[in-house]
């Protein structure tokens, strides 16, 4: 997990599901590292759930794509499915365009 949030930053919590390391599921965790630090350093935690260890997770968590990408707070909840190589969708996506200075 990473940026512990101070008590007046929006906190963010993100998901990482993806299945071991494939090529998809490795570029998607870097571009969202990348991105959460430049757009949310400090604000954000994220957790990477692989599905090869935890398998009954996609079950429960309702997750049908890998790398798949879910934002659980702040709400609404948000899913993102791919390698999020295309930052200004990501971006728009999860909402953070809606982000002030």
């Amino acid at each position: 997990m990473n940026g512990a949030a101070g008590p007046a930053a929006e906190s963010w919590i993100l998901r990482l599901y993806i299945a071991g390391r494939t090529p998809k599921s490795v570029t998607a965790l870097a571009n969202l590292k990348k991105l959460c630090e430049q757009q949310l350093a400090g604000q954000y935690q994220l957790e990477v759930i692989d599905l090869m260890e935890h398998p009954e997770r996609a079950k429960t968590d309702q997750i049908v794509a890998i790398p798949t990408l879910v934002r659980t707070l702040p709400p609404p909840l948000k899913r993102m499915i791919g390698d999020l190589s295309n930052k200004d969708r990501v971006i728009v996506g999860l909402e953070l365009d809606l982000l002030g200075p």
